[in-house]
């Protein structure tokens, strides 16, 4: 049976999806680097062939039609789709040369980098890593648009049906200064003593937090009412004596000496973090993602064994010689 040509162009998708987006012609077809009535006439075109219209146009904005919203939303992921092909192509002769687009988390960037960038540098000295950090759904939203080729990302947080591989768990410790009470206790804190303690936490979107929250909700302790956009604001007020925090370990090396805090460890259950380098299922760089996850797992700070962290012995560590828990 002969195929049925298909009634559009990539190109028309493409146009379309950037006049849905920018919810302007004049702004798409700068974006697109077209004239405007050359792309104008393309989405026309695209209309007529899908027998449905796109956009309603006003002299002072576009709107995007109800069926211009499901129809946009299919032909972004055929785009997303195209770009893969073309990536699978451009790739075929060396998935490790050119650009790899990597996601990661603010509460994660500061602390891991540095151990893992040069270490993927040394191991695939033809690939670039264009770092972008941001919060998990905007991390996830690009992976998604093709904006990204991977994200290092907590799995507590909710990443859809991406693929991953993990890297390593992460624990919670509780900061606080030397003179806090809870500083002369040993050994994991207990929800007990947790009670009713002022607790710092980061702003809203930051999946820490809401892992953090998990942790207080279940100690029944008290959220204060400074809400930081960073884990080392939330170092430099536990410091000034404001109340405690919750902190990953992965930040206690760094975070902990130039505050000078006192560290203890979380008996409470599910108080770590899982970190992940997850991607895009379709991706055709599933394969060397993967290699490329074995390498960021042998470079993490502490080891490289994912359950090395809760299920080793802990002790309570001062923050000024902290030790990995």
């Amino acid at each position: 049976m002969k195929p049925t040509p298909h009634p559009f162009t990539l190109r028309q998708l493409q146009y379309a999806v950037a006049v849905g987006e920018e919810r302007s012609f004049r702004r798409a077809a700068e974006r697109c680097h077209v004239a405007q009535p050359s792309l104008s006439a393309q989405v026309a075109q695209l209309e007529e062939a899908l027998g449905a219209r796109l956009f309603e146009r006003g002299p002072r904005q576009v709107l995007v039609t109800a069926a211009g919203r499901e129809l946009l939303a299919r032909a972004a992921l055929l785009l997303v789709a195209a770009d893969d092909l073309t990536e699978a192509a451009g790739r075929a002769a060396d998935p490790f040369a050119g650009t790899l687009r990597i996601g990661v988390l603010p509460t994660l960037s500061p602390y891991l980098l540095p151990s893992i960038a040069p270490t993927i540098r040394a191991r695939f000295p033809a690939l670039t890593a264009a770092w972008r950090e941001d919060k998990t759904e905007r991390l996830v939203e690009a992976l998604g648009a093709g904006e990204l080729d991977a994200a290092l990302l907590a799995l507590e947080a909710d990443i859809g049906s991406l693929a991953h591989e993990v890297i390593a768990v992460d624990p919670f410790v509780l900061a606080m200064p030397p003179s806090h009470p809870l500083a002369k206790g040993e050994g994991p804190v207990t929800t007990a003593e947790l009670r009713r303690e002022e607790v710092l936490l980061l702003d809203d979107g930051h999946c820490f937090r809401t892992q953090a929250l998990e942790v207080c909700t279940v100690a029944r302790a008290r959220e204060t009412e400074l809400r930081a956009t960073s884990l080392s604001t939330l170092v430099q007020m536990v410091a000034a004596g404001v109340g405690v925090t919750l902190l990953p370990a992965l930040a206690v090396p760094t975070e902990g000496p130039r505050a000078g805090l006192r560290v203890r460890p979380l008996a409470t259950r599910g108080a770590h973090r899982t970190i992940a380098l997850a991607w895009r299922p379709s991706s055709p760089l599933d394969a060397a993602l993967r290699e490329i996850a074995a390498v960021v797992r042998a470079a993490y700070p502490g080891g490289p064994s994912p359950e090395a962290a809760l299920s080793r012995p802990r002790r309570a560590t001062r923050a000024t010689s902290p030790r990995r828990p």
